[in-house]
């Protein structure tokens, strides 16, 4: 059995099923970890939620800022952005089942081998004042509240860019706000751990007194796995934690990559945008 961690879809599904094919990719004895942000901006957003949900039990899911927004759009009131190509799934005469599945999502998850320790995808990343239990508890605290019945009201009230500071006596609407701010939209962060909004080009656009997330040391050592950054290119320099970046950027016309977790070898396939 072979683990892969692919990273956003973006609506790319051409591209997924060439990469699949590319890879040998078998449900009944290989599994995949996809990185989130499955919809939105590609033309086959439809198709990969589909493609995604037939998977089952061989596929991992995390929850991107873009499902999350397709979410929010369908379930909380939010209005779609110009740049959309969420009409398909709204449409779609199995649309409810889709969404259904997609807010089920976890944003969060980790396995643990002899070879690599713990492993552990998130969307965007992981704070670095967040221990890995931490992490995964306050995943859990967000996952229930977006898979739970007040779900419409989160999502409509999910967007914001405050607080951006995490304390541990956050409660409500913030606290949750701020764990979903943390694992799907982090990029840049301040010695103190605050997160920057508004920077999303590579590292030499960094905010003064701001570094990539990954270049502050953490007290554990997991393999941090993570999509949403594809200005990296795929590329984590500096960084002092163990981190791969898996968005290459496929719906920006560069390729879709996938992570064999067991050799750490890349596979890709060029986009086709």
């Amino acid at each position: 059995m072979t683990t892969y961690a692919i990273g956003d879809l973006q609506g790319c599904h051409a591209e997924f099923v060439a990469l699949l094919e590319r890879l040998d990719f078998d449900p009944r004895r290989d599994r995949l970890w996809l990185a989130g942000d499955l919809v939105n901006r590609g033309p086959g957003s439809l198709a990969c939620l589909r493609e995604a949900m037939a998977l089952g039990e061989a596929a991992s899911v995390v929850l991107g800022n873009h499902d999350l927004h397709l979410l929010a759009v369908a379930r909380g009131g939010a209005r779609e952005n110009r740049k959309d190509t969420l009409a398909p799934i709204l449409g779609a005469p199995d649309r409810e089942r889709l969404l259904d599945w997609l807010q089920t999502r976890p944003l969060l998850v980790r396995r643990t081998s002899a070879a690599q320790g713990e492993t552990v995808m998130t969307h965007a990343g992981l704070l670095p004042q967040w221990p890995v239990e931490q992490a995964a508890g306050l995943a859990v605290e967000a996952e229930a509240r977006l898979a739970g019945e007040g779900a419409g009201a989160f999502l409509e009230a999910m967007y914001g860019n405050e607080p951006a500071c995490w304390r541990d006596d956050l409660d409500g609407i913030p606290r949750l706000r701020m764990i979903v701010n943390v694992f799907t939209r982090m990029r840049f962060l301040d010695a103190a751990g605050c997160l920057d909004f508004a920077a999303k080009e590579g590292l030499d656009r960094a905010p003064a007194g701001f570094a990539p997330w990954f270049q502050y040391p953490r007290q554990d050592d997991p393999w941090l796995l993570f999509g949403h950054w594809a200005a990296l290119e795929g590329e984590t320099p500096d960084s002092r934690v163990r981190a791969e970046a898996l968005d290459t950027g496929c719906v920006w016309g560069r390729r879709l990559t996938a992570l064999d977790l067991e050799s750490g070898r890349r596979i890709s396939v060029p986009s086709r945008q």
